[in-house]
């Protein structure tokens, strides 16, 4: 008997030590979506930050609402990707137990997209031309805003198109090849995106607004972490790119086989830049 109460004893000082202790404050877990150009790069770029800070980066790879709802059970510290007002808002609406830090860009935007020699400007134009785009929608992951977005576009707009969902990697792929043969292809695109540097390509108008008007792109993180991270939770809170750095940090970083290089060299680039955001 008293072994076993010896045993239970033991037992419940390891866990009030385990509860004083809590999680290391040290290693940050942050949510990242492959392919995603821009979640990729801002993700890149603060992991090195806050490495140079003495903090161990942990990246979970994983679709957005698998990393939401990592959040809001405080397994995932943070997630640099979240399009608000329309792309994300309805999945961010779901979890209670998270919170925005800041905005890291404001000229984001979601559309159809098409090579600049294609000789038509606006959604409702897709039904003249249904031969020509083979009645396709290049879309990308089936759990992605926007591939909710352009579902929701054939609806309003009466297409009799398939939407193609695959992935960012072939949905970009598909578009090359179109291009270098000069054939007529239509994609669910977005801004900031590499592809608009590298590509002639225009958004389709959308007078019905299906697919919403400008787009900010959010930080948000677990809902205690600014109570527990004050610090980092003031550096994300500053971190912002313009039209100008984010395009110049998606062409850098497009293409880079050692994205972490690529973001050191970039972080020097702008150093100025980086210096206000740890201010």
């Amino acid at each position: 008997m008293r072994k076993i109460k010896s045993m239970v004893l033991c037992l419940m000082v390891l866990l009030l030590e385990a509860c004083s202790t809590g999680r290391n404050k040290n290693i940050i877990h942050i949510g990242m979506v492959d392919g995603w150009a821009e979640g990729v790069a801002m993700t890149e770029v603060a992991k090195v930050i806050m490495e140079e800070k003495g903090y161990h980066v942990v990246i979970q790879r994983a679709t957005p609402d698998m990393i939401l709802a990592s959040m809001n059970n405080g397994d995932t510290d943070l997630y640099m990707d979240v399009w608000l007002p329309l792309t994300h808002g309805s999945k961010v609406a779901k979890f209670p137990n998270i919170e925005e830090l800041g905005t890291s860009y404001s000229h984001a935007r979601n559309g159809l997209v098409v090579p600049d020699y294609v000789t038509i400007d606006r959604i409702e134009e897709l039904r003249k031309h249904e031969r020509e785009f083979d009645k396709r929608i290049i879309g990308i992951e089936k759990g992605a805003g926007i591939t909710r977005a352009v579902d929701q576009v054939i609806k309003e707009y009466e297409l009799d198109y398939k939407h193609v969902n695959s992935s960012t990697v072939a949905m970009i792929t598909e578009l090359q090849n179109a291009i270098k043969a000069k054939r007529w292809i239509v994609v669910a695109g977005w801004q900031p995106h590499w592809m608009f540097a590298k590509m002639k390509l225009k958004f389709l108008e959308d007078p019905k607004k299906t697919l919403g008007d400008a787009e900010q792109i959010k930080i948000f993180a677990r809902g205690d972490f600014h109570m527990e991270q004050p610090e980092l939770a003031q550096f994300f809170s500053k971190v912002y790119f313009d039209e100008s750095t984010m395009a110049d940090l998606l062409s850098q970083m497009q293409g880079s086989q050692n994205k972490a290089d690529t973001a050191k060299e970039w972080i020097k680039k702008h150093n100025d830049l980086v210096k206000g955001w740890l201010q």
